[in-house]
């Protein structure tokens, strides 16, 4: 495993942490969405939320920093995926255009977090 995982275990990375908070609210929010989007956008949501979080994870686990940059960049486009499904719930009118800019926020937050250990992860690879 690359040096910079040797100290650390992925459960103490502030990207993953921020991105399970992510998680744990659209979990809470789709509790509210009908009935009939249980199979459909409710399932996509919780699908691409939960890969944020297990990217980051899986890329943690790799040997190299070229595969654990692969996983984050797979985490930073399932990011971009929730936020796709959370402007379709909107425009569903599931969420109001407040409570989607609070989750436009927060995907903000873990992108920064996450474009910040990509550029970890490819200094680290390039200096190898």
């Amino acid at each position: 495993m690359g040096e910079s995982n040797t100290h650390q275990r992925f459960t103490d990375l502030d990207v993953w942490k921020q991105a399970r908070l992510l998680k744990l609210e659209v979990y809470e929010l789709i509790k509210q969405f009908p009935n009939e989007e249980k199979y459909d956008l409710v399932s996509q949501l919780r699908r691409s939320v939960r890969s944020v979080c297990s990217n980051i994870a899986e890329g943690h686990g790799r040997f190299t920093y070229k595969d654990q940059l692969h996983f984050c960049i797979q985490s930073r486009g399932s990011l971009s995926e929730v936020l796709n499904h959370l402007i379709d719930a909107h425009d569903c009118q599931y969420i109001d255009r407040e409570k989607l800019k609070i989750f436009e926020e927060k995907t903000v937050v873990v992108a920064k977090l996450l474009n910040g250990y990509i550029t970890f992860l490819r200094n680290a690879a390039n200096q190898k």
